[in-house]
């Protein structure tokens, strides 16, 4: 029985709402894609070697002519990957598909709030998880946390149907969509899992020991949906595969474990932005300070935390309201699962020591949407007793306060938002606390939420009409570097950093020097790191080897492996990086071996005809 099972009659505006909910989510992130260009050059040259090879569409590989991965599973670049199969390579085949994975999503939420808390709630729901400014980022680009985002809000609708009912295909699917979610962004999927489990263990219809055996089918569910393309990975000779990008061994395990597992937690990440960077700062968002206010810092504050003091309050509120109610009792297992998967993450992405990107935070946005929905409507129905009114009044104001910090970080945009909101939200949380008729509730109801989401929706107008590129987009404005110590800004993107973090493309004469004799070639050129490569690649519509893979710093290809390569006349040209920080045994031999020429901006090798090779 849900929660609103007296509330079975859908008004008329019900279906209305949701139309226009999803409408304007499509419209507005629809927005003049082709501004994106490619996105992130390093997945997207990813999607054009996938979607002409299909060695490489099982892989993942960087190029058609797979010398090496990506260092994240296949999944998410294999939905780019069909949809330019069907429409070719564009920017518009690239990103639409996330763009349908952002609508999906606000259904997914409006559905599992208003089946269970009404449409009001549902409406609010949908209505938040839109207004994100780092959900707005990432499902306009080509980043798997799009996906990623998609498969958790999936495993969320699973469990809750199985806290409703407790059948084990419930628990077997919610596992196999979390399974699905390891193949885009490998052990990030299981930040949830500890919510999921610790909610149905606790509160699931069946006896315990059953629960305890769903469980396990669960898990044995995440083996097999991602078990089976690890296998291949694994089993495959790697004579007949491309090397597993971001792993020191040519392992996928050892990608899982290491550089994309406990690396990211503790820092010590082979192929990592700090190795890369050689001591230096790196990109905004990388060398943020840990800690429990991380998330409420100059790179992330805007990204994802205008409700997360709200949604702190109203978890608490949603429990303690449910009181003595059984153990069953299925509000209090919702607000338990979210404010689980809402601390759990938050507190991962504080104190993680590796790695770190502000987009990052995405996951978080689902757990702050269900639960702002469902609490705001079960203290909307209590607004009649006094603590009610007073807990809606503390949560509108803490929303004001946060929004006027975060506001007031970037002064020059939109200078005057941040003082309606202020004067705005103060007169609403004094209302709040006064007793009024139906239709006057209604209305300060409505102005309480057009002033929380204020903020937000500003930061996503601006997110999608500006460009982004590169590894390290951000939502929103940049952030002045007064406010943000010593950084350049928060939204660089990447730019003016190494180039393994934003491609470039090539001019006329580069390109057309690459593309001659290209079809007597494997790859038509190599470079240091895959991103200089993607730049190359998406150009000329031809392989180009990525030495060393992301960073520039995996073992692949070997001296004497590129020197095989070159002899048998696979490779054409080298193109000589910039970045001196990754000292490279192949761009030593090649500087030593070749004579350069300069092809506008670039050093160029022509490889041809090497005798020392031989």
């Amino acid at each position: 029985m849900t929660v609103l099972e007296r509330d079975i009659a859908r008004p008329r505006w019900a279906m209305p709402t949701l139309a226009a909910l999803l409408v304007a989510t499509a419209g507005a992130y629809a927005l003049d894609l082709n501004r994106e260009h490619w996105g992130n050059s390093f997945y997207a040259a990813a999607v054009q070697a996938g979607s002409v090879s299909w060695k490489a569409f099982l892989f993942g590989s960087s190029d058609a002519a797979n010398s090496i991965t990506v260092d994240k599973p296949p999944a998410s670049l294999w939905i780019m990957e069909l949809s330019v199969r069907i429409f070719g390579l564009n920017s518009w085949s690239l990103l639409l598909p996330q763009v349908l994975m952002a609508v999906l999503s606000v259904g997914i939420m409006y559905a599992i709030v208003a089946r269970r808390f009404g449409y009001v709630a549902g409406s609010i729901a949908g209505a938040v998880l839109a207004t994100t400014p780092t959900f707005a980022l990432m499902f306009r680009y080509d980043n798997p946390d799009a996906l990623l985002t998609l498969t958790l809000l999936g495993a969320a609708w699973a469990m809750l149907h199985a806290l409703e009912d407790g059948r084990s295909r419930w628990l077997v699917l919610t596992g196999a969509v979390v399974g699905l979610g390891f193949l885009t962004k490998q052990l990030q999927a299981f930040l949830v899992v500890p919510a999921l489990a610790v909610t149905y263990a606790a509160f699931g219809p069946p006896r315990l020991g059953v629960r305890l055996l769903q469980l396990l089918a669960a898990g044995a569910a995440v083996l097999v949906t991602a078990g089976w393309w690890v296998a291949i990975v694994q089993l495959v000779p790697a004579a007949d595969r491309p090397w597993v990008g971001g792993s020191k061994t040519d392992s996928i395990l050892d990608l899982t474990f290491g550089y994309n597992g406990l690396g990211r937690l503790t820092g010590n990440e082979h192929g990592g932005v700090a190795e890369s960077f050689s001591g230096s700062a790196g990109p905004a968002g990388h060398g943020a300070q840990t800690g429990i206010t991380r998330l409420f810092a100059d790179a992330q504050g805007g990204q994802i935390s205008w409700l997360i003091p709200a949604a702190l309050v109203l978890v608490v509120a949603g429990i303690i309201m449910r009181g003595k109610a059984p153990r069953r009792d299925f509000a209090r297992a919702w607000f338990v699962m979210w404010g689980l998967w809402l601390v759990g993450c938050s507190l991962v992405f504080s104190f993680m020591s590796g790695t770190f990107h502000s987009y990052y935070t995405i996951v978080i946005a689902p757990a702050i949407a269900a639960i702002v929905g469902a609490a705001l409507r079960e203290l909307w129905v209590r607004r009649e007793r006094v603590w009610g009114r007073v807990i809606l009044a503390l949560v509108s104001a803490v929303t004001t306060a946060t929004s006027f910090v975060l506001l007031a970080r970037t002064p020059d945009f939109v200078p005057w938002l941040r003082w309606v909101v202020l004067a705005a939200g103060v007169i609403v949380a004094v209302a709040l606390l006064f007793r009024g008729s139906r239709q006057a509730s209604m209305a300060l109801g409505a102005v309480a939420l057009a002033v929380a989401l204020a903020g937000p929706v500003a930061y996503v107008a601006d997110t999608v009409v500006t460009p982004h590129s590169g590894g390290g987009p951000s939502a929103g404005p940049s952030i002045p570097s007064e406010a943000a110590g010593s950084r350049t800004g928060v939204r660089d993107d990447s730019a003016g950093h190494s180039t393994h973090f934003s491609a470039q493309a090539p001019d006329d004469e580069l390109t057309g020097l690459l593309e001659s004799d290209a079809q007597h070639y494997t790859w038509v050129a190599a470079t240091i790191g895959s991103n200089a490569a993607a730049g190359l690649q998406l150009a000329t519509d031809d392989p180009v080897m990525p030495v060393g893979g992301f960073t520039g710093t995996d073992p692949s290809p070997t001296l004497d492996q590129f020197r095989a390569d070159v002899a048998a006349g696979k490779i054409h040209y080298f193109i000589a990086g910039n970045d001196k920080n990754r000292p490279s045994a192949i761009d030593d031999w090649v500087t030593a071996t070749f004579t350069p020429e300069t092809v506008g901006d670039y050093t160029v090798f022509d490889l041809s005809g090497c005798a020392a090779c031989e």
